[in-house]
């Protein structure tokens, strides 16, 4: 766990997938076409204070959806790359634009789509319910499922690990 928050410590930009990652992964589609995908409200509130703590967020999808969109603004969320099947292009597009090192950047995914990504970022990240060679190829696996307060884990670590987690709660503990 040591050399994890080493890592950790180094991070300034999470990237995560969306399906799987920030959702169980189930796709719901009415008659109409339109795509419905449910957030967990503790993943997105992490996502919150990590921001806040001064760690830049982004996503990489290989769908495109206007519900990610429409979620991501909500979250404050600028780095946001749809319907890009190969994230390795995307992710050296972000790293290169915020003038960042791989090592800067950790990456939380769930299946072998993730895999060139999780090779290249300093923190790779499989989610609990990931796909086996996904989690073979991380640094770190979260608590946590997809969608179901993985995100939360991951912010929750990075803050842990460069000391700003007691300052985001502390807070919300103020009487």
């Amino acid at each position: 766990m040591k050399d994890i928050l080493a890592r950790a410590a180094e991070i300034k930009l999470v990237v995560f997938d969306v399906d799987g990652v920030l959702t169980d992964g189930s796709l719901f589609v009415g008659d109409d076409g339109q795509e419905y995908k449910a957030f967990h409200s503790r993943d997105g509130f992490g996502i919150k204070l990590l921001r806040q703590s001064g760690v830049q967020i982004g996503v990489i999808t290989a769908r495109n959806s206007q519900v990610v969109l429409h979620r991501m603004k909500n979250l404050g969320i600028e780095h946001v790359y749809q319907d890009r099947l190969e994230k390795l292009p995307a992710f050296e597009e972000l790293i290169a634009k915020l003038e960042l090192q791989p090592e800067q950047a950790a990456y939380v995914g769930d299946d072998v789509v993730d895999l060139p990504v999780m090779r290249r970022a300093g923190l790779a990240i499989a989610v609990q319910d990931a796909h086996p060679l996904a989690k073979q190829h991380a640094h770190w696996q979260t608590p946590h499922g997809g969608g179901r307060g993985a995100a939360r884990d991951v912010c929750e670590l990075i803050m842990e690990a460069q000391k700003t987690l007691d300052e985001q709660l502390s807070k919300y503990l103020h009487e």
